[in-house]
């Protein structure tokens, strides 16, 4: 009997791996990794290098900057971490950030997975979590599928989420250099030093999932806005002129604020939205990292 997760796992299969087959991988390394992790040489120091690469060592000794390269593996291990907060279930049935986030999880691990990489999860709320060793293969990216499908069918807990103890959590459960990716909306305060930290021993991507409404509030009138992870309601006039102005700041300055935490942590942060093909996004994704690395 085919499973709903198989039919997604299907179609997805189609779609994405016509589409990327070819570009991501490519002489056994992915458009989304720039290291290995066995040392290979020592070069003198450019300003396009990262500066966590300098080997402060021979750099005192030689009162020059080199950095260290590596060798890049046939093989990788990526780990997925999910936001699946309360927020996350924000917006029209069918069409939220959580199915967002699936169809991008599910995405992703059957494209590394495809590749012969292995693939690992880490499903959280701030009540229960749960971990999915790296593995590879089809079976293993229809049960994350299943397991994602099953948190989402069970509800969030309420409260405020704790970006910085889900990162923690990742930083303590992928013990060898990783490539990482956050999906989430990274609506909280307090996750950019877990962020930083993160960033110390793996490769990091952010994925943020936004929905348009979060962005610009339609003129609606008069309606209860309630906070998905506290429950907390308000009565606002939407087509208040002022309202919406200082609304509009409010959102430019969170906007920049993420940002900014995600540039200091070292983060290449995309933003996808749920108004968007996130299939189509991820292939502007890929396509984005080549033309930097270029």
């Amino acid at each position: 009997m085919t499973t709903a997760e198989d039919r997604l796992l299907r179609r997805l299969e189609w779609q994405i791996l016509r589409r990327l087959d070819g570009q991501v991988q490519g002489s056994y390394r992915t458009v989304f990794r720039g290291t290995g992790i066995d040392f290979a040489d020592l070069r003198e120091y450019t300003a396009e290098d990262d500066v966590r690469h300098i080997d402060w060592n021979v750099t005192a000794r030689l009162d020059e900057p080199f950095v260290r390269q590596y060798t890049e593996d046939r093989e990788l291990t990526a780990w997925l971490v999910l936001d699946l907060s309360a927020s996350m279930r924000v917006s029209a049935a069918g069409n939220g950030k959580d199915a967002t986030l699936t169809e991008l999880a599910v995405s992703l691990a059957r494209l590394l997975t495809y590749g012969g990489n292995r693939v690992g999860a880490i499903l959280y709320d701030n009540a229960k979590q749960l971990v999915l060793p790296p593995r590879g293969g089809r079976v293993h990216v229809l049960r994350l599928a299943h397991e994602i499908a099953r948190a989402s069918a069970r509800g969030p807990e309420r409260g405020a989420t704790d970006l910085a103890a889900m990162l923690r959590l990742a930083a303590s459960t992928a013990r060898r250099r990783s490539l990482v990716f956050v999906v989430s909306d990274f609506i909280g305060e307090g996750w950019e030093p877990a962020l930083t930290r993160l960033t110390l021993r793996h490769e990091v991507i952010a994925i943020r999932v936004v929905d348009p409404i979060e962005l610009d509030l339609p003129d609606l009138g008069l309606v209860v806005v309630e906070d998905a992870e506290t429950g907390e309601q308000i009565l606002v006039d939407t087509g208040d002129p002022q309202f919406r102005l200082r609304l509009r700041a409010e959102v430019d300055a969170r906007e920049a604020g993420v940002a900014e935490a995600m540039r200091r942590s070292g983060v290449r942060g995309h933003v996808v939205s749920t108004d968007e093909d996130p299939l189509q996004a991820l292939v502007a994704m890929v396509r984005d990292t080549k033309r930097r690395r270029r």
